[in-house]
């Protein structure tokens, strides 16, 4: 089974027993796993890593098929160690680059808001497929559409520090594309 599957799976799951959960101690778990500005700057280094296990409620069907079959695909194409390093790397560098914009500037609303959830990472991975697509227009108006997708959001009035972390991810990801484009020639797989 693939391990985004399993991935997926999990955090679902973990959702639903989220629910379950009372309202206080739901909240409590949700809080120390979260990215936020405060937990950061206090140096809970760990929710990097913890805030991608859970999500505040459980992932819309459509959502949830969509990151397996995302994640999956990048197995398939370059294995399941490249996948997570994309996914970690991707996930861990968005939230520090909101995380370094927003530490001087947040109300404490913002700073202690919660930030948990696969987004980060699918972005950073689905960004990064795009190497997988073929050369020239094909691949070049993928990233460009993609890129003009996660950035409506953010010029929008009414934008949340997730949009921009959602374009940021999708920014690491494409640049990972970019430099496996240039280490691998014509050589990686392709989308068939």
């Amino acid at each position: 089974m693939p391990l985004g599957a399993v991935y997926a799976g999990g955090v679902q799951l973990g959702a639903y027993a989220l629910e379950r959960m009372g309202r206080e101690e739901r909240e409590r778990l949700l809080r120390e796993c979260s990215t936020n500005v405060d937990n950061i700057a206090a140096g809970r280094w760990e929710t990097l890593l913890t805030s991608a296990l859970v999500v505040e409620e459980p992932m819309p069907l459509p959502y949830a098929l969509l990151l397996v079959a995302v994640l999956g695909y990048a197995e398939y194409a370059y294995g399941a160690w490249w996948t997570a390093a994309v996914f970690l790397f991707g996930h861990a560098s968005a939230t520090l680059l909101v995380y370094g914009a927003l530490r001087s500037t947040a109300d404490p609303r913002t700073r202690s808001a919660l930030d948990v959830g696969t987004s980060y990472g699918f972005n950073a991975v689905l960004g990064a497929l795009t190497s997988a697509l073929p050369r020239g227009v094909v691949r070049t108006a993928a990233r460009a559409g993609l890129l003009a997708l996660a950035a409506a959001p953010v010029v929008k009035r009414g934008r949340t520090f997730t949009d921009a972390g959602h374009l940021a991810a999708l920014g690491i990801g494409i640049g990972v594309s970019l430099a496996l484009d240039c280490l691998s020639g014509a050589k990686h797989q392709k989308i068939a």
